[in-house]
């Protein structure tokens, strides 16, 4: 059970790793594009921050060999690069080739079982299905994410689950209750995991009883 933030805010990442619970970045052109900062500054910024987090960067070519020559290029950067590759047969072609070269890569924009099935034939380490975006067309994410889940173990397969398009902290809980492997999140949802009203009135009556105690 691991939680990774969606983001290349370096001031984010920090936030986020400030209370030990993130172990990871995940990133792709839209969310690299809201920086704007270079790529290779970017991710060099990113690794800076912690050489050990494990950070998810996405291919921009959409031919097979186009896709394996950046896999490539983004590997030689760091031993925790995940190459997230996109959901399309000449995607499924380059992580063939990439998984047999020990390249470690997510399937990203996964939105049926069979997509998750085919990623996994391939070598895919994870898929990424969008839960968020399958929910905007009224489509249970959260079931497929449990579908998923159940065929891989029937399968006994390794192929791991990262969950993307978070919308809520409560969607959150029922993933990982269902198995879920990681979920990566932006930081609104990360931080409102940690809130509750009764923690809240909990520290605000613990406070109010202590100005009680007489100094000496």
């Amino acid at each position: 059970m691991q939680i990774f933030l969606d983001t290349a805010n370096i001031a984010e990442i920090k936030k986020s790793l400030a209370t030990g619970v993130v172990s990871g970045v995940t990133t792709n052109p839209s969310i690299i594009s809201r920086e704007n900062k270079p790529f290779d500054t970017c991710i060099a910024e990113i690794i800076a921050v912690d050489p050990n987090l494990t950070v998810l960067l996405e291919v921009l070519a959409m031919d097979t060999q186009g896709m394996i020559s950046e896999a490539r290029k983004l590997n030689n950067i760091s031993n925790n690069i995940v190459v997230k590759i996109p959901m399309t047969p000449e995607g499924l072609a380059a992580v063939k080739v990439l998984s047999q070269e020990g390249i470690k890569t997510t399937v990203t924009l996964v939105f049926s079982l069979n997509q998750a099935i085919a990623a996994s034939c391939v070598g895919a380490d994870y898929v990424a299905p969008f839960i968020g975006r399958l929910e905007d067309i009224d489509t249970d994410g959260t079931e497929l994410v449990n579908t998923i889940k159940r065929t891989f173990e029937t399968q006994k397969n390794k192929t791991k689950i990262i969950v993307a398009s978070i919308r809520t902290p409560k969607a959150v809980s029922t993933l990982f209750s269902i198995g879920c492997d990681i979920i990566t999140m932006p930081l609104n949802i990360l931080e409102g995991m940690f809130k509750h009203p009764l923690t809240d009135a909990g520290l605000k009556k613990f406070n109010e009883d202590w100005q009680k105690v007489p100094a000496k």
